[in-house]
């Protein structure tokens, strides 16, 4: 690879490493919440080799090394450095690789699925190795795949026939996409939950490996009676018990210990359920681990754990482990609760009209959260969960920001593309406006709208005599989803980024209106785009556009795809403000390189021009997943997200000079002594990372 493509590669020096700070809200818990917190958190965390198998072959070794090295010094470095006769900066290099190697949880960043690299050269890491016998073995087993690849799509994550790196289809490099989607669509036709399995290929036939602590779940237990069907081309499919099965065996037992200390009954249950899907891979008895954990409102302890979001699979269905626990926020939760009350006021405002809207909204249970653990392979600022349309669009869903991520702040933060004479009111009012917009985002963008549906044959959800009328064409309409089918299922790769443009747009639709802002405490409701309000508003717009911009480092120039679905939404929503003409919102430089590329988005604009050409972009998109007309809808998103050439050569070049690390966090951990339970922090540098790592014996 030339020195020029490798850069984008090298980890992050340095990377930005920041502490969650949790302390004053964990100590404020009794003494049976604190024993609740730990054991699920140590679920969590059990979980950590289940997400490097998933991310890549050589991570799970790549973690050995570094807790094994860690162990083999004690903590002290310097004492290493000199042991292994490396250089201040050698070591250095070493300990940032380790520390944004454990803040992804693996060597592909979990925000853009490209591998980065360590910046130590691979003989000096080899010196590090030589310091035992067991560590130089761990380094044999991943030496070659460390560093750069010399085939580019082995960079970055995806489908394995188009060249890239796929662990969700472990062994199975000549699998294709088209062997994925016949099985996907086969078990789909069988309504076994794809969640938490992987796919094997195995020679005329194909495994699909479930995660459960058993290897021989009875007939009962599982989610189907049978396990093996021959397809219509002859090949056979089997489902195999027992993946990560040791992993899941300790989850299974910690989260029957949290059990014993449970708030109530509706939370007894919702451990029973998560215990049986854990131990016997039922993602039935997961869903209803969910249905409990929606009905559980407004706990002093905070927790959802599981398989759970799909961004990082090629084929957009399996999911990736994960587990957080948090302590409630109460002052801030309140604020949330005022905007989960004007819901039904405030939905109706969205451009379609209640034919595509539920018939009644499911007031969530919206919550602000301060992180205990959040173990996975990166931490949101916001979640709306489950993901489960059928529990979303009859029982509810729960909305979570999580207050102490969106807060974490690092030192001397640099923000490109924003002019100088916006800096100050967005650097005063981007963290307020990200809350509005993360509040906006998951409660009415994800919860609102309903899905167009033949529920079983012959039955739908609307008037198949008198469809719905489509705002787009003014006929009726003439796609729906047919029994069986799901928002998933029919929308595929593309459906997680296209939902999360959906409510991207959502949250920048209604900030516009001036009663939505008073909610979050800025103005009297009045419009005035040049109040304390309208600093919110500006900021919003800002923050969406500039990250419209940034977007352009997660697109990869090899296979033309994007590697992380939020920002491929940030960059159809930069394309629709720029749609919407100079007058509102335009790119500038002077120079040939774009180095002083900024934006310049017109305030008094956003009402007239902005919002408007948001709204008109919404509007598509929401009908489109309404009415399930996915060919519609992936001619426009692939469309508009497509990088024409002065986007791939002159502004990702430069977006690629200024990236800004993204933050990795370190967290605390739980320990037990005599039935009580006690919070171990850690400094927040690469260090304390590793350092809280270590600590996790049980992984």
């Amino acid at each position: 690879m030339d020195a020029e493509s490798l850069k984008q590669y090298l980890a992050d020096s340095p990377p930005t490493v920041v502490p969650l700070a949790i302390k004053p809200h964990f100590e404020a818990l009794g003494e049976k919440e604190k024993l609740y917190a730990h054991h699920i958190s140590r679920a969590c965390f059990a979980g950590t080799r289940i997400v490097l198998r998933q991310v890549s072959p050589e991570s799970e070794s790549i973690y050995d090394f570094i807790i094994a090295l860690h162990k083999h010094c004690h903590g002290d470095y310097s004492a290493l450095q000199k042991q292994a006769g490396i250089s201040s900066d050698d070591l250095n290099a070493y300990l940032e690789y380790a520390a944004q190697f454990l803040g992804n949880m693996g060597n592909y960043k979990s925000f853009g699925d490209s591998k980065f690299i360590p910046r130590i050269s691979a003989r000096k890491l080899m010196e590090l190795a030589t310091v035992s016998p067991k560590i130089l073995h761990i380094y044999e087993t991943f030496k070659d795949r460390i560093y750069e690849d010399k085939d580019v799509g082995k960079m970055h994550l995806g489908y394995p026939d188009q060249g890239h790196v796929s662990t969700y289809y472990p062994n199975s490099p000549d699998i294709t996409k088209d062997e994925i989607t016949l099985v996907s669509d086969f078990l789909e036709g069988k309504k076994l939950l794809p969640e938490n399995t992987r796919m094997r290929k195995a020679g005329d036939s194909y495994e699909v490996l479930i995660a459960s602590a058993i290897h021989d779940p009875s007939a009962n237990e599982r989610d189907l009676a049978e396990t093996e069907w021959t397809l219509d081309n002859g090949k056979k499919v089997k489902l195999v018990f027992g993946d990560y099965d040791k992993e899941m065996a300790v989850i299974t037992a910690e989260i029957e210990k949290a059990k014993e200390y449970a708030a109530n009954d509706t939370e007894v249950k919702m451990m029973e359920e998560y215990a049986k899907s854990f131990r016997t891979g039922s993602l039935e008895a997961f869903k209803e681990s969910q249905r409990y954990w929606i009905k559980d409102k407004g706990p002093e302890v905070e927790t959802d754990i599981g398989f759970i979001e799909t961004y990082r699979d090629p084929q957009g269905i399996r999911g990736e482990w994960e587990g957080f626990v948090a302590m409630v926020n109460k002052e801030r939760t309140r604020a949330f609760g005022k905007l989960v009350e004007s819901a039904p006021k405030l939905i109706p405002l969205l451009p379609w009209d209640k034919s595509f809207e539920k018939d009644k909204f499911l007031s969530p249970d919206f919550t602000s959260l301060e992180v205990l653990t959040f173990a996975g392979s990166g931490i949101p600022a916001g979640i709306n969960i489950p993901n489960y349309d059928d529990i979303r669009q009859t029982l509810g869903f729960k909305n979570v920001s999580l207050g102490n991520v969106l807060n974490a702040k690092a030192p001397d933060e640099k923000i490109p593309f924003i002019k100088d004479s916006d800096q100050d009111v967005y650097q005063k009012y981007r963290d307020p406006a990200f809350e509005v917009q993360v509040g906006l985002h998951e409660l009415l963008g994800h919860g609102c709208g309903k899905l167009l549906q033949e529920t079983s044959p012959g039955e739908f959800n609307f008037d198949i005599k008198n469809p719905p009328i489509s705002p787009l064409t003014g006929k009726p309409i003439t796609t729906y989803y047919k029994p069986g089918q799901t928002w998933g299922s029919v929308f595929g790769s593309i459906a997680g980024s296209y939902e999360e443009c959906r409510a991207e747009c959502v949250a920048m639709a209604l900030c516009c209106d001036f009663s939505v802002l008073q909610i979050f405490g800025f103005g009297d409701g009045k419009e005035d785009i040049n109040s304390e309000a309208g600093d919110i508003l500006y900021a919003a717009y800002l923050s969406m556009a500039r990250a419209g911009i940034a977007a352009l480092e997660f697109w990869d120039p090899k296979s033309r795809k994007w590697g992380q679905a939020h920002m491929q939404a940030r960059f159809s929503i930069l394309r629709t403000f720029l749609n919407a003409g100079v007058e509102f919102c335009e790119l500038e430089w002077k120079d040939d390189n774009l180095e002083d590329l900024s934006i310049r988005l017109e305030r008094s604009k956003i009402l007239e021009l902005g919002r408007p050409a948001v709204e008109e972009y919404l509007k598509k998109l929401h009908i489109y997943k309404s009415t399930a007309d996915i060919e519609n809808a992936r001619k426009m998103y692939e469309e508009i997200t497509s990088v024409e050439p002065f986007y791939e050569n002159k502004v990702r070049p430069a977006v690629l000079r200024k990236k800004q690390p993204r933050k990795v966090f370190v967290q605390a951990n739980t320990v037990e002594r005599d039935g009580k339970v006690e919070l171990k922090e850690y400094e927040g540098n690469s260090k304390g990372m590793i350092e809280s790592f270590a600590d996790r014996e049980y992984v």
